[in-house]
């Protein structure tokens, strides 16, 4: 008989390619994993781990039964919340996954405003961005992912790159970037629509555009240093400059907004976030200006609040949901 503890040890293996590695994953010792896998094997009649150098994969076995394991461990997350929320949401559990500046702008009132009414409720936190925060929503290990995608600039394609090896390559990683950009499918999930942030140009204090007080088109940048964000950040930057006419010269790339305006600060490049990320940064020493894509139109990112169709019935889901889109309505 195949049980629920074997299947997550199984997941944990294959996550992290080693039983030691799953160990330290799950808190538990090296020898126990290797016990639940055995007991596991034991129940398929079959092995599910090949060694290969120093560590292990799948077999054709272990992955069939790893695709298995994906829903019914989020099946059985959904059924242990739906059992809990009958005493009427005097108990319960919503784990969140965000992103970062979700994490420091829209959890913290809609958290605090669900303890308020119920504190019986536990609700935890890890950070994420899509589309790994995706994943692990689909793996059943959290209940809501606060998510963000792009929507299409509308425009043409990355302009060709000169000959030579070190523009051909940035090149390509600026077309997978894209391709990430583009790759989001949220349509086996339930949307909680949360806001439109748009995003907000940076710019160092002296630069010429500074301080003009109206927005800023795109192309008006095409001669500049870029510093950009995560990949998916750089993927819509390198798609909105496609739309534009020009491929932008990304020299700088990090996630860490505080490194962003410390960088555009020092007059080493300009740089686009999301208005979001300014409201828990401080933008000492830069410019901040609206940005218009080629199409005239404000540049933003859509917010949302993800979880499965099972979750979204759960009562202490449905009311984190509910807190979400209060938080997001009050900014």
């Amino acid at each position: 008989m195949i049980e629920a503890r074997h299947l997550r040890v199984l997941r944990a293996v294959a996550r992290t390619g080693s039983f030691s590695a799953a160990a330290r994953e799950l808190g538990c010792t090296q020898p126990a994993i290797s016990q639940q896998m055995k007991a596991l094997e034991k129940s398929v009649d079959t092995p599910l781990v090949v060694r290969s150098g120093r560590g292990m994969q799948l077999s054709e076995a272990g992955k069939v039964l790893l695709k298995h394991a994906t829903g019914i461990l989020a099946g059985l997350s959904a059924a242990e919340e739906e059992v809990a929320a009958i005493a009427g949401l005097r108990a319960g559990r919503v784990r969140l996954v965000s992103f970062p500046t979700a994490s420091s702008t829209l959890v913290p009132p809609a958290v605090a405003r669900l303890r308020d009414g119920h504190p019986g409720v536990r609700v935890s936190l890890v950070e994420a961005e899509p589309p790994e925060s995706l994943a692990m929503l689909r793996g059943g290990e959290c209940e809501i992912a606060l998510a963000f995608r792009y929507p299409q600039s509308g425009g043409g394609a990355p302009a060709a790159p000169a000959h030579g090896t070190a523009r051909e390559a940035r090149a390509e990683a600026n077309l997978e970037a894209q391709q990430l950009s583009a790759g989001a499918d949220w349509s086996d999930l339930v949307a909680t629509p949360l806001l439109d942030d748009p995003l907000v140009g940076l710019l160092p204090a002296a630069h010429p555009l500074a301080g003009r007080g109206g927005p800023v088109e795109l192309a008006q940048l095409a001669g500049e240093q870029w510093i950009a964000g995560c990949p998916q950040c750089r993927g819509h930057l390198v798609e909105l400059c496609a739309a534009a006419g020009f491929e932008p010269r990304i020299d700088f790339a990090t996630d860490d907004y505080p490194a962003v305006v410390g960088l555009v600060a020092a007059g080493l490049g300009v740089a686009v976030l999301p208005r979001l990320a300014l409201q828990s940064v401080r933008p000492d020493g830069v410019s901040t200006v609206p940005v218009r894509t080629a199409a005239g139109a404000p540049a933003v990112r859509q917010v949302v609040a993800l979880t499965l169709p099972d979750l979204a019935e759960v009562p202490a889901v449905a009311l984190m949901l509910e807190r979400l889109a209060g938080a997001a309505a009050d900014r």
